[in-house]
């Protein structure tokens, strides 16, 4: 992959899952939002998702550019939040992707500290959302010497995403497109299906409906390749 296509990683690491106890109401309790981060990462969702789906050129970067600045608050204030060190990482991976260049490739290293932070305090925050996105960095990120991309390592992660969240629409959607890269579309099919299967968010709405959109759009391209 090259340096000038970084913006793909804005495609990829869209909407994360949301927060469990919004979408599946037998979630463990080690999984949940403490009740005083609940209104904070609900308005971080929203508000990336206007910013990602309906904003676009200038108006966007300077919406992720604020974004950014709201979360590393977020981050700052409750150092121990695994929730704010996810959305801090999911924030910087999609400004990448809006930024493109080399300050991309910044970003997504800063990205990819937030997400290990994430990992280290809580690894099954969010339904395990830190291992799909980093998953995907890994992923879609420039190999040596450009960047730290490693496919074997993005399998390792994204699997263990499913471990923990086998039914959500993301981890599904992101190893699906993972599966697609390596040329497995039959799997990758099946992974599409499985994503299309998941609950509905009904408290993210606009990510849910762009995230299918997505889905079915890497389904066409299967599609297209075993035909």
């Amino acid at each position: 992959m090259k340096l000038s296509t970084y913006s793909v990683v804005a495609l990829t690491l869209l909407a994360l899952p949301a927060a469990a106890i919004a979408t599946n109401t037998e979630t463990p309790a080690s999984t949940m939002v403490a009740p005083g981060q609940q209104s904070r990462l609900s308005d971080i969702q929203q508000r990336w998702a206007e910013v990602n789906y309906r904003l676009t050129d200038e108006a966007q970067q300077q919406g992720f550019e604020q974004l950014l600045a709201d979360v590393q608050a977020w981050v700052a204030a409750q150092p121990q939040s695994a929730e704010a060190h996810i959305w801090q990482g999911i924030v910087q991976s999609t400004y990448a992707g809006a930024k493109g260049g080399l300050g991309a490739l910044s970003l997504a290293k800063a990205a990819r500290n937030s997400l290990e932070q994430a990992l280290a305090l809580q690894p099954d925050a969010l339904q395990g959302s830190a291992y799909a996105s980093l998953g995907t960095l890994y992923f879609k990120v420039p190999g040596w010497p450009l960047g730290f991309g490693d496919d074997d390592k993005a399998k390792q992660l994204l699997e263990k995403a499913l471990e923990l969240n086998p039914d959500g629409i993301d981890p599904n959607y992101f190893y699906a497109d993972y599966l697609f890269d390596q040329g497995d579309y039959q799997q990758a099919l099946r992974y599409t299906e499985l994503a299309l299967a998941a609950a509905p968010r009904p408290e993210r709405p606009l990510a849910d409906a762009e995230r299918r959109k997505e889905v079915q759009a890497l389904r066409q391209r299967i599609q297209e390749k075993v035909r």
